[in-house]
């Protein structure tokens, strides 16, 4: 998020410095709110002044808006507390930080199906944006070399994607100089076209994405299809035009979900896979990972190595520096979970995500756009002729503490507004009954008043979230399977 320096006129006086709702009982001056100030203070004051002001952001729990995970269990939580000031990079240092980091690329590579006759390589990242940058990088690093070798141009690199692609992909494409060739949607499909994505490939072409999980709609695109039609192409034209396919949201729901679905290292053009460990994966937000079939498709010409922190290191990221913590919390998952830890709270979270399209179905307001064998999130648009908008129903929600987004479709159907609610571990079958309740009361005023009608949202609404008062835990179906059946 860009900020920008303010100047002081436009900085009224109470604008300008800070207190603490009780600070009047220790401060003698005012803080300054945007330079730094002129004397230290004691550390609960600094801890209550930045505490008071968080308390106006959101409710985590009560945020659908986010893939992102927001609990953890107290071991983890300990766990990536005592481990704040290692460095990752330091794998002279923390030794066992680094192997830790190799075990969870196994991991992945094993759970990704890549095959045992290939020396598959990987990463952790700060997230998905960084790892889709360098999946980015070695696509046009191995095209660039493919090209040279044949004594052919390699000035005009494209990657092609459906129109629903994360802005990360389009920030790759513009820092690092490739044509991005999007896939149109239509009013009816809202994820990229086989068909149309072939029309578009062409012997430039460094790959094209598929998205396990669109963050629009929580569909997964057909990249079984995408890798038959791909190699028919290949086969046709003497092509060797890969598929990366950005799995950062459903990496850790399909392997537990429908592990009989083909999407990864078992087609045979997948040669990437990026995949965020911060959503599914479970992990607070810092982490992602990226990893490649086979060692030939990162290009040696992308890896650095240094000495000045002791013996050799090779590095490929984007970030020199990131503490370990995220990644050991990460193996801690890997370890509590297990295959069947994350089948059952997948399975979980899929239930939960089926009950509240049944209950938003049966408002006989929406027409439901998620799928039920995706992502385990729902998203609907407004069915008939009313006087007011999902974006209306959006800020009734947030009164009652509610963070669920209301958004347009990419081009080309971004006259189609929708509401999304991502179901995440901490959002029970109780807690989805009592958002669906005050969805009810929600769109009964609506009904009743109408709204502002707007096709874009308005400011937010600030808002007290009340108490979520579930008769069974968020987080239950950890410890009490037998007690809290199908609670997530």
């Amino acid at each position: 998020m860009l900020a920008k320096k303010l100047h002081p006129q436009e900085l009224s006086e109470s604008q300008g410095s800070l207190a603490p709702a009780y600070g009047s009982r220790q401060l003698s001056r005012p803080v300054p709110r945007y330079e730094l100030p002129d004397d230290m203070m004691e550390p609960a004051l600094a801890y209550r002044l930045i505490k008071d002001e968080l308390q106006l952001d959101g409710n985590p729990a009560l945020n659908l808006a986010t893939f992102v995970t927001t609990w953890m269990e107290p071991e983890a939580d300990r766990l990536m507390t005592e481990t704040l000031a290692k460095n990752s990079i330091d794998q002279d240092e923390y030794p066992m930080s680094t192997e830790i980091q190799n075990r969870c690329v196994n991991m992945l590579a094993r759970l990704y199906h890549a095959p045992d006759d290939q020396d598959s390589v990987g990463t952790a990242t700060v997230g998905s944006s960084e790892a889709i940058c360098l999946a980015g990088l070695a696509l046009k690093w191995r095209w660039r070399q493919r090209r040279a070798a044949q004594g052919r141009p390699t000035g005009s690199p494209n990657i092609v994607m459906g129109h629903n692609v994360q802005v990360c992909w389009e920030k790759f494409a513009r820092y690092f100089e490739v044509e991005p060739r999007y896939v149109p949607l239509t009013d009816e499909r809202f994820i990229l076209g086989v068909e149309e994505a072939l029309e578009l490939v062409d012997e430039d072409t460094i790959a094209v994405v598929g998205i396990l999980g669109s963050t629009y709609t929580g569909e997964y695109e057909p990249i079984a299809e995408l890798n038959a039609a791909l190699e028919a192409l290949n086969a046709r034209t003497g092509w060797d035009v890969p598929i990366h396919v950005d799995a950062a949201s459903g990496g850790f729901v399909a392997p537990f979900t429908r592990p009989e679905l083909s999407w990864d290292f078992r087609l045979s053009l997948v040669r990437s896979i990026n995949v965020s460990g911060h959503k599914y994966g479970l992990v607070y937000p810092g982490v992602g990972w990226v990893v490649w079939r086979d060692r030939q498709d990162l290009p040696q010409d992308l890896v650095f190595h240094v000495n000045y922190l002791g013996g050799d290191q090779p590095t490929f990221n984007l970030n020199f520096s990131r503490g370990a913590n995220q990644i050991l919390a990460q193996y801690y998952n890997f370890l509590r979970l297990g295959r069947p830890g994350y089948t059952e709270i997948m399975g979980a979270l899929m239930g939960t995500a089926q009950h509240l399209a049944g209950a938003m179905a049966d408002t006989g307001h929406f027409r439901l756009l998620s799928q039920p064998d995706a992502l385990p999130l729902v998203c609907g648009r407004l069915e008939g002729e009313r006087g007011y908008t999902v974006f209306d129903v959006s800020e009734q929600l947030r009164q009652r503490g509610w963070i669920v987004p209301a958004y347009t479709m990419a081009p080309n159907a971004e006259h189609v507004a929708v509401v999304r609610v991502v179901v995440r571990e901490g959002l029970s079958r109780d807690m989805a009954d009592l958002l669906t309740e005050d969805l009810r009361t929600a769109l009964d005023h609506l009904d009743r008043e109408g709204g502002e009608g707007s096709s874009r949202p308005g400011a937010h609404q600030r808002a007290v979230a009340r108490p979520a008062a579930s008769v069974a835990p968020a987080r239950g179906h950890r410890q009490e399977k037998a007690k809290t059946k199908g609670v997530c």
